[in-house]
Parts: structure tokens; C-alpha cells; sequence
């Protein structure tokens, strides 16, 4: 720079390695201008990848970096499919091998003290051909949520559902009249399980649930029906209002269920073809179920409860048609 080369510094000695070096005169001064705050520690990796990716996706046209959904580096999200569960506890399981769950195994951790329900477990297990299996418990905590499972485990297979007309097709065999359930937002397995333990024992031939937003046949509805999912039926509806309007069409009453109903029980006449809809205790029948039925059915209550549960109102509606079946 004029009037400082003779500064001592300015410009390098004749004998050094590099030789002469001059200053770069403003050319990269805009590489000395700041960047704005420096993020915090924790945003710092974070702020990095989406530097990343937002230039992966501009360079790639939406590559790797973009998912189909529209969503920045994340897979979409896929439902998982269904497979088999495991019984955890040294009652569920016996009870589910006394009522005859049918199950592909059971998984015993080794050095687990044996009591009564354990050997009576063991024993149903051999005499029903199930596989058993001594495994560590670390392979049975792992096959737990909570490591609750008192060293066994019964594993059930997924349930096998049926097709809505295939419940219609029995009861033409049977040559009665159809005694069908149909569950709307019924999302307790425990509901539905008792459900179909009430339709079994009142001769009724199967029950419908939705395919999506409704408790499925796992493990917990296994056990509360007591083993009568495996006598009846279960089929399962992509569109409940479509399959109720198919029934409706070929000759089967749709009969909902509601405490604000426009018909008793003492003065319903169950001796036709019927299906009962039964919704949430809480949410009650879904719009589109509701407009669909023929009627809304309510049960006369003498004391001030303003509602039943799903699962025994199903099963008081099933006793009061099975009575009137039988005279």
C-alpha cells in the first residue's frame, strides 16, 4: 500500500520461501462480512442436514432427499400389517388356553418358578399340539412392552376374518333368520370381545366391524369372548354404511341402538331378519350409520343410568330377540 511499503511487516523479505506478498486490496472483502448470530449447539447438526437436503432436492429434482408425500427426508408412514400377538402373564394365558384360543406357541423363560397355572398351562398346551419353547428372559422381555409377563408368553396367530356376506350365507343355511351385530366406533377390544361372546350364546351368526377406526380380534378380544370367536364369525366391512345398505337391500332390517331412540324393546318385533348397530358409548351411532338405519331402538331403564355400556346393551337387545325367537 502506498505510503506504508516501508512499514515494518508491509511486505515480506526478498528471502523468505513464499517470496513477496502483498495484501489483497478489498478483493475478498466481502468474505470477512458476518453471518448473521451463531445458532445454538443443538440447532447446529439440525440446521446442517437441512442445508443438505434442501440442496439434494434442488439439484436431484426430488430425490432421496424428498419423499413422495411432499415431506423433507422421511419415508411415508405405512400402517403396520396384521400379525401375531403375544399373551403376556400367568392368568391371561390360562385362560385363553382354557377357553381355546388357538395359539402356535408358548414361550416359557428358563428358571421360572412353576405354580399351579403355569403347570396347567403346560399341560393344555401339550395335550392341544402347541409348541413349547424354553427361552431366556431376556428373549421374553423383549417380546413385552412392559417386561410384565411373570416368565410366559402365548403367542396367537392373526385372526382370519370373513367376507359381510358370508354371515348372510350361514344363516340361509341354518334356515333361520338373520340375528347379525354390526359395531360403529367401537374401539375397545374388550367391547368387542364381549360382544361376541353375547351373539354366540343368544344364537345369533356373526359380527361386522369396520376395517378402519374399530377394535380388531387381538389377543384381549380372544380372551374376554371366551373363546367364541372361534365358533362365530367376524367379518370385517371396508365401508360399514355400504355393507348395511347391501343387507337392507336384500331384505334384513337395520336396527340401531340409542338411549334417545323412536322404539322400545318391550315393543320391537325381533323375529325377522335383523342387524343391531351398536355404537360407542361416548360417541354413540357415527351420522351416515344412523341415517341408514330403519330404526333407532332404545332399552326402557327403570333407575336414572343414562346409558349402558356398548357391550351390554348388545347384549340385553340379543336376549330380549332370542325370547321373542323361542315363543
Amino acid at each position: 500500500m502506498a505510503g506504508n511499503s516501508s512499514r515494518r511487516g508491509a511486505v515480506r523479505k526478498s528471502g523468505t520461501k513464499k517470496g513477496q506478498v502483498v495484501g489483497s486490496g478489498g478483493k475478498r472483502s466481502k468474505g470477512l462480512e458476518g453471518r448473521g448470530a451463531t445458532p445454538a449447539a443443538a440447532d447446529r447438526t439440525k440446521a446442517a442436514r437441512r442445508g443438505r437436503t434442501t440442496t439434494r432436492d434442488t439439484s436431484s429434482g426430488g430425490g432421496r432427499g424428498q419423499s413422495a408425500g411432499g415431506g423433507r427426508g422421511r419415508p411415508p408412514v405405512r400402517k403396520p400389517e396384521d400379525g401375531p400377538e403375544n399373551v403376556l402373564g400367568r392368568n391371561p394365558v390360562l385362560e385363553c388356553l382354557r377357553a381355546g384360543v388357538p395359539a402356535t406357541a408358548l414361550y416359557v423363560a428358563s428358571g421360572t418358578e412353576a405354580d399351579d397355572r403355569l403347570k396347567e398351562s403346560v399341560q393344555i398346551a401339550a395335550d392341544n399340539g402347541i409348541s413349547i419353547l424354553e427361552v431366556s428372559r431376556i428373549d421374553l422381555d423383549r417380546m413385552s412392552a412392559n417386561g410384565m409377563h411373570q416368565g410366559i408368553a402365548l403367542q396367537v396367530p392373526p385372526y382370519r376374518y370373513a367376507h359381510p356376506d358370508d354371515l348372510l350365507s350361514q344363516a340361509r343355511q341354518r334356515q333361520e333368520p338373520a340375528l347379525l351385530v354390526a359395531l360403529d366406533n367401537i374401539t375397545d377390544p374388550r367391547n368387542l370381545g364381549a360382544v361376541v361372546r353375547s351373539v354366540a350364546a343368544f344364537g345369533g351368526h356373526g359380527v361386522v366391524i369396520p376395517q378402519r377406526r374399530s377394535a380388531s380380534v387381538t389377543a384381549v378380544a380372544w380372551r374376554t369372548s371366551a373363546g367364541a370367536a372361534a365358533r362365530l364369525p367376524v367379518a370385517r366391512a371396508t365401508n360399514l354404511t355400504r355393507t348395511l345398505k347391501d343387507w337392507a337391500d336384500k331384505g334384513v332390517m337395520v336396527v340401531g341402538l340409542d338411549a334417545d331412540g323412536d322404539t322400545s324393546l318391550d315393543d320391537f318385533d325381533g323375529t325377522g331378519p335383523i342387524v343391531v348397530v351398536v355404537g360407542s358409548e361416548g360417541k354413540g351411532l357415527s351420522r351416515l350409520v344412523r341415517d341408514n338405519c330403519d330404526s333407532i331402538l332404545s332399552i326402557p331403564m327403570a333407575g336414572p343410568v343414562e346409558s349402558l355400556n356398548a357391550s351390554v346393551a348388545a347384549g340385553v337387545v340379543l336376549a330380549g330377540i332370542a325370547r321373542q325367537r323361542r315363543g
